[in-house]
């Protein structure tokens, strides 16, 4: 047996092991004495678990685990609407939407003036790598990527520019946001608009409390909506023949789901609770299949000038986006 087919054997028995050992961990509190293991498992543990596994093993069950991440994260965030109330999501929605105009224009036209003048990157890439700042990760990629018939090989170098800056992210954020003393509610606005893609938006907020988690949800999600004028738009700007735009529906069942907690649930408060609390876990499982498809291929495969343009844009809105925050 060649020592290449005994590593795959060994990382699909790691991987079958951890996907048996983090649910129970994470639902243990619901059996007897289950609460000593309560709390061990967060967002940025699972993440890290999951880029560790990728690193050493490579990519175990790679369709698997890009369906289970993709799934598990759009019935995370629809779940997390039964815990959260109408009036308190439109107030944090109209707040986070000052800025959304302004930045998301701002920075296309900045990552396209990095990426396309100053580095010479191929124009759909830098555009792909620029949409996936300015609203939100991998869901503008898709949804963009058909309409201005981009390549799968600038799919693929724009989805993982993204994906390793929001590992990065999920672990940066949080402790800028301690360290400069953010609130509760700053940090969540800051995660929002400044951390592309959803999944690491809501893994910071989680990871920073309670409150930053509902606002960063809430804020993104709107600023998502966005994805649908962009693709539009770009149909005109790149002038191709598809007109294909990706929805992204788990927005809308999450609108609906807060909609019928604020409406219907709220004389039951412990059903909505339970439900938002499960999506929490599976939010918190969600960051290992995340982190198991960073594997050493895909980092290869960015290249440096996309990473580049990537870094440089995020510095820009993350610190433009602070400084709108404490103003």
């Amino acid at each position: 047996m060649t020592s290449a087919l005994k590593l795959e054997q060994h990382a699909r028995t790691v991987y079958r092991a951890l996907l048996i050992l983090f649910p129970v961990l994470l639902f243990a509190e619901y059996l007897p004495f289950g609460d000593v293991f309560s709390g061990i498992l967060t967002p940025p543990v699972t993440l890290f678990s999951g880029l560790c596994f990728a690193l050493i093993f490579g990519e175990a069950y790679p369709k698997f685990n890009k369906k289970a991440s993709k799934y598990l994260l759009q019935y995370s965030v629809v779940g997390l609407g039964f815990g959260m109330n109408l009036e308190a999501a439109l107030a944090s929605g109209r707040e986070g939407m000052e800025f959304t105009i302004i930045s998301v224009i701002g920075t296309l036209l900045i990552g396209m003036l990095i990426g396309h003048r100053m580095l010479k990157i191929e124009r759909n890439t830098a555009y792909l790598v620029s949409s996936g700042t300015a609203i939100c990760g991998g869901s503008a990629i898709a949804a963009v990527g058909p309409v201005i018939k981009a390549r799968e090989s600038d799919m693929s170098v724009a989805l993982a520019t993204i994906f390793i800056l929001n590992a990065i992210a999920l672990f940066v954020f949080p402790m800028i946001g301690h360290a400069l003393g953010l609130t509760q509610h700053q940090f969540g606005t800051w995660a929002a608009i400044a951390i592309h893609d959803t999944s690491s938006v809501v893994g910071a907020g989680a990871a920073y409390g309670e409150e930053a988690l509902q606002v960063a949800t809430t804020v993104k999600l709107t600023r998502a909506l966005w994805i649908i004028p962009l693709a539009l738009v770009s149909t005109f700007l790149f002038k191709g023949d598809s007109k294909k735009i990706t929805i992204p529906w788990f927005i809308l069942f999450f609108i609906a789901a807060l909609i019928f907690n604020t409406f219907v649930l709220d004389d039951y408060p412990r059903i909505g609770g339970t439900i938002s609390g499960i999506a929490h876990k599976m939010l918190i499982l969600t960051m290992f299949f995340i982190g198991a498809s960073l594997s050493r291929n895909v980092l290869r495969q960015v290249g440096i000038r996309p990473m580049i343009q990537g870094v440089l844009l995020w510095i820009v809105i993350s610190c433009s986006t602070l400084l709108y925050i404490l103003r």
